[in-house]
This record gives C-alpha cells, sequence and structure tokens, in this order.
C-alpha cells in the first residue's frame, strides 16, 4: 500500500511539472505574437489607405470585417486583394461614363482652371465641397483632379439624386434630361 501512495505521489508531483511547463511554454509562446517586419507594416498601411481613398472617392462604404488575430503577411494579402479590387472598380469609371464624357465635351478641358468653374465637368466650389470633399481638400479645385476623378465626383452627385440637373444645357445636347 505504502508503494502505491509514494507511486501516486510521485505521478502527481511529475503531473504537476509537467503541467508548469506546459503553461510557461505557453505564456512564452502567447506572449511572443507574431511580429510584422517594418516593410509588412508600410505596405499593409499603402494598401489599406488606397482601399479607403478610392471607395471614399467612388462614394463606396468602407466598412469591413475585423480580420481578426491573422498574421502580418495575410493581414497584408487581404489589404492588397481589397486595394487591387477597388481599383479595378475606379479604373473602370462610373455607371454614367458616356454620359460624362458627353457632357464634357460641350464644357471644358480636364484641367480647366477658370474661375468659378473647374475641371471638364465644369464643377463650381460649392459642388467640390459637397460631393468631393476628400479630394477637394487634398489636391485643391477640380482641375487638379484626374478625369475619372472628376467623373465619379460627378457620379456621386447623380446618386445623390441631383441626377444631370447640375448640367441643364448640355445634358439636353447629350439627351439625357
Amino acid at each position: 500500500m505504502r508503494t502505491l501512495r509514494l507511486s501516486l505521489i510521485s505521478l502527481l508531483v511529475v503531473l504537476a511539472i509537467v503541467l508548469a511547463t506546459a503553461r510557461a511554454t505557453g505564456a512564452a509562446t502567447k506572449a511572443e505574437a507574431p511580429v510584422a517586419d517594418a516593410g509588412i507594416e508600410r505596405a499593409i498601411r499603402h494598401y489599406r489607405a488606397t482601399t479607403l481613398q478610392l471607395r471614399g472617392t467612388m462614394g463606396v462604404p468602407s466598412r469591413f470585417p475585423a480580420l481578426g488575430r491573422v498574421s502580418p503577411s495575410r493581414a497584408r494579402t487581404i489589404w492588397r486583394h481589397r486595394a487591387d479590387a477597388a481599383g479595378r472598380v475606379f479604373r473602370h469609371g462610373p455607371a454614367h461614363r458616356l454620359a460624362w464624357m458627353c457632357i464634357h465635351r460641350y464644357e471644358g478641358s480636364w484641367t480647366d482652371g477658370g474661375s468659378p468653374y473647374y475641371g471638364g465637368l465644369q464643377m463650381d466650389v460649392g459642388f467640390q465641397e459637397t460631393y468631393g470633399r476628400t479630394l477637394f481638400a487634398a489636391k485643391g479645385t477640380a482641375n487638379h483632379w484626374s478625369p475619372l476623378e472628376q467623373m465619379w465626383v460627378a457620379e456621386r452627385a447623380y446618386r445623390s439624386g441631383r441626377g444631370f440637373y447640375p448640367w441643364p444645357n448640355t445634358a439636353r445636347y447629350c439627351g439625357l434630361i
């Protein structure tokens, strides 16, 4: 009986040592979360900013599900795919791209800086501040924006309910109203 008791006690001591070692190893592993190098972190910031900027210009909501606990390289891949997708949609152009091109044909040069109307779609400052707030803050008036950025801002105005009415004469010439 005494040997059984000693065996049981020694087994419990060994089990306690194994558990204590496992906990210490597990705690050390949890404390050592994967560390991203500066290049990966910089890439994540770049892809995230690009995605949010393009989606903001297009007037698309920018809510994404949380990434949770993923490795930094996986997070970089996810944000790169999101940036690529946003870039494809942006380059494809707005739904009414041909209509904006027709309006542009009757309006002015994409770089027309003549006050009070700017850009290829002749947008005034109030229009630019309302529908292209981030572009206006970052780049100034519409004559400094790319043609696609100007069309996306006009598309945002169209989607808000204004339609083609900010360009009444040229929209009539194009058969839009």
